[in-house]
């Protein structure tokens, strides 16, 4: 796994049952998609074999609808006022935040995973504070919410009469009908100078210049929309996807890169690029969105 990809907590919890909220809440508008043929997966040459990203084939899926943007800080709190959900970042008193977001003391004192000391284990971490104690989420609430695992994103679908889009689904609906480019937009990361996406610039993990105008996450609707009216599938958060990544049932499938993918070590921007991580794990870079059967 690439260094701007999410540690795994590995904690050897058992995937947990998702929850039943009686009662329920509502997901976000949604868009609908009447499903198709399409060439998903990539053989590009500067993508990464071991992620399974190829071959290139023929994959078919049924009609459905996806959410347009990530989940929100706001949309996520309506969730936990409504059910009284704690998330697993909270139960394990601890989630992973990237290191040069930490005043110092703090950053001093959170252990390190040692193969990417960029990230710390902050004590009190968790969506509502995303750097730890003292953070705040004024002025990030149509951010996408952060510190989600796989079992949390499946709590709030249960709550909301959602689901998660299988990886077929999340690849159809983030090509936005393009056939084979790799990015949401076509061919070129930058077109005429223009910046289409929320990820790292500058050397990583030192300094992040913010040319696209933002560090760390962006507003959910930041950007151009792909044809089909899908925001920020390339950059800001990885978003989980429904599907065991390599039928191993040990880690689940992420899809989309996020703010700290940069071109030098981690393209998985890329729209047929893919990764994965346990199921309860959780970080600052990790959110997800919804997808839901075609309504009858």
């Amino acid at each position: 796994m690439s260094e701007c990809c999410p540690p795994s907590r590995a904690s050897g919890a058992a995937e947990a049952e998702t929850p039943a909220f009686p009662g329920g809440g509502s997901g976000g508008e949604l868009v609908s998609l009447p499903g198709g043929t399409f060439l998903m997966g990539t053989e590009d040459t500067d993508g990464f074999p071991d992620d399974a990203e190829g071959p290139v084939r023929e994959v078919s899926v049924a009609a459905f609808a996806i959410e347009p943007y990530c989940v929100t800080n706001a949309r996520f709190a309506e969730f936990v006022d409504a059910s009284g959900y704690r998330t697993e970042a909270e139960r394990f008193g601890w989630s992973y935040v990237f290191a040069r977001f930490l005043p110092g003391a703090l950053r001093k004192e959170s252990p390190r995973p040692e193969q990417t000391p960029w990230w710390c284990g902050v004590a009190g971490a968790y969506w509502r504070y995303p750097e730890g104690p003292g953070s705040e989420l004024d002025g990030r609430w149509d951010h996408p919410v952060v510190h989600i695992s796989w079992q949390d994103a499946q709590a709030y679908c249960a709550w909301a009469g959602r689901r998660l889009p299988t990886e077929a689904e999340w690849e159809y609906a983030a090509r936005g009908g393009l056939s084979q480019a790799r990015y949401p937009w076509g061919e070129e990361l930058t077109p005429g100078g223009e910046h289409r996406c929320n990820i790292w610039q500058g050397k990583f993990p030192v300094r992040d210049t913010g040319e696209d105008g933002y560090r760390g996450t962006a507003p959910v609707d930041a950007f151009s929309p792909n044809g089909f009216g899908l925001y920020n599938t390339s950059g800001n958060v990885w978003e989980w996807c429904a599907d065991w990544f390599d039928g191993s049932q040990g880690a689940r499938a992420m899809r989309g890169g996020s703010y700290l993918c940069h071109e030098s070590y981690c393209n998985r921007y890329r729209v047929a690029a893919r990764t994965a991580n346990t199921p309860d794990s959780s970080s600052g870079n990790l959110g997800f969105r919804c997808a839901a059967d075609p309504v009858a």
